[in-house]
């Protein structure tokens, strides 16, 4: 949950937000895995729970199919797995910084099982249009219901 802007140092490194941090080092992990998103200028980041709900998906196509491959290589063949140093900072890679836009700030977006990095100023763009989008599904969402239940919710 939540959101953290933090800045990158002169050196490219960027600090993971601590409770970020908290849910890596639980899962006893010392580096963050990083897949690029497919539909979102964003970047994906997590521990086990982003890497295993990545191989669930995968495991419903075929081991062979066009289909898991061509997802295979967009979800893990772009992946990286990134270092976390002793101070919980991370180096991005110039292929992460270009899929996001990410110059000298990071917007960390917490995601459930997973967080995002963002450019700031996209983040804040598509929270607005997604916060437009879902008060649209909460109301059909309410309608559904009333008109399932055959009355007022």
């Amino acid at each position: 949950m939540s959101k953290y802007v933090n800045r990158l140092d002169s050196k490219g490194r960027v600090s993971i937000p601590a409770p970020f941090r908290q849910i890596l080092a639980r899962e006893g992990l010392e580096a963050l895995f990083c897949s690029p998103s497919l539909e979102l200028d964003a970047v994906d980041a997590g521990g086990l729970g982003l890497r295993g709900a990545i191989d669930t998906y995968l495991e419903a196509f075929d081991v062979f199919s066009d289909e898991r491959e061509v997802l295979a290589t967009a979800l893990l063949g772009e992946s990286e797995s990134l270092k976390i140093d002793k101070d919980g900072r991370v180096v991005l890679s110039e292929t992460i910084k270009e899929h996001a836009g990410i110059t000298d700030s990071v917007a960390f977006i917490g995601n459930g099982f997973k967080f995002q990095m963002w450019q700031p100023e996209k983040y804040e763009a598509y929270r607005a249009d997604a916060t437009k989008r879902a008060l649209v599904l909460r109301k059909a969402a309410g309608a559904r219901r009333r008109a399932s239940s055959g009355g007022e919710a």
